[in-house]
């Protein structure tokens, strides 16, 4: 993994407290565009810990919760979450989900990864195999926060349960992106490191066990994550082409265009993920085409796949197991 350099006294305080659990990789860094890159670490070695880098802001701008408190609790908060992992169902494929919730600016995030557990665990036969994080000043006193320390926990916990030979792990990442394919990771003040695809590729590679996958990332240029992501035995969606920004985040927003096509209407139409993909992205073009803030001039975002044969009948296996199930409405939990 990329190293960031200039680690704050925050982030070494931080990896100080945490660090009485034997699992604990603490996370901390900001979004910001400088960064230096170092040789990575060999393919079977841990991934190295990115230093944190801290985002300026502004003097009046105070937090309305306790970082500190925060900071102390996110030991307890993730063991938690990943203690609620119910063991495996035997004879079966089983699916894991780990839902991931960027950004805290703004609720659609958080209502995306709420009603990730909802619709899976309800209508695609996960109760008790899904995790999710997030970063929203709602959730600070009941959820662990969304962090590559948390990330990496939760990854090294289902790969614990999973079988190898059979099971598959979906990890949905839904936040800010960057043109340099950069997925914001913040809940400011606290310095949490940013996403790179190199990143989330090195969490899995870490966890061999975890041979079956499926990745969704849901930002603004998210289609710089397939080529670090993408082999014979994952499946990976984006809602934009890597040069092409995504729509339907902001403050006045309930869910973003391709979380809607993809999870509220294909979702709940079809347990085919590839189909799903199919029916979100031409949804997504039709939306975006009828905007009327478009005028005819919109570059379309052009949500992406990356696919094989193997991963496509693993899914298609566990798919024709799963039993019927009705839809699942999507209420926004930020309005709960």
């Amino acid at each position: 993994m990329p190293l960031r350099l200039g680690r704050s006294l925050f982030g070494a305080l931080l990896a100080f407290v945490v660090s009485g659990a034997a699992w604990w990789w603490l996370p901390s860094a900001a979004l910001v565009d400088t960064r230096v890159v170092a040789t990575p670490a060999p393919a079977d070695a841990p991934p190295a810990l990115p230093a944190p880098v801290s985002a300026p802001q502004p003097a009046t701008d105070e937090p309305d919760f306790d970082p500190e408190q925060v900071m102390y609790a996110q030991a307890a908060l993730l063991d938690a979450e990943l203690a609620r992992l119910a063991p495996r169902t035997p004879g079966k494929i089983n699916l894991y989900v780990v839902a991931f919730a960027g950004d805290a600016g703004e609720d659609v995030f958080h209502n995306e990864v709420e009603y990730v557990r909802t619709l899976f665990e309800q209508r695609f036969d996960a109760a008790g195999h899904v995790v999710v994080l997030q970063n929203n000043p709602r959730t600070l006193e009941r959820a662990p926060l969304a962090s590559w320390t948390s990330l990496h926990a939760s990854l090294q916990a289902i790969a614990q349960r999973a079988d190898p030979a059979q099971d598959i792990v979906l990890l949905y990442l839904t936040s800010h992106g960057s043109d340099d394919h950069e997925l914001l990771v913040q809940m400011d003040p606290l310095p949490l490191v940013q996403l790179y695809p190199e990143d989330v590729a090195d969490a899995f590679r870490t966890q061999p066990a975890l041979r079956w996958r499926v990745v969704i990332v849901n930002a603004c240029y998210s289609g710089g994550f397939i080529e670090a992501l993408r082999d014979d035995s994952t499946l990976v969606m984006t809602s934009a082409r890597r040069d092409r920004t995504s729509f339907g985040c902001g403050s006045d927003a309930d869910i973003t265009w391709f979380g809607k096509a993809l999870l509220v209407d294909a979702l709940n139409r079809t347990t085919s993920l590839p189909e799903a993909f199919a029916l979100a992205r031409d949804w997504v073009a039709q939306r975006e085409a009828a905007d009327p803030a478009a005028d005819g001039t919109v570059e379309h975002s052009e949500p992406q796949l990356a696919t094989s044969p193997s991963i496509e009948a693993r899914l298609a296996r566990w798919s024709a197991a799963l039993p019927p199930r009705p839809p699942v409405e999507f209420k926004p939990a930020a309005r709960r």
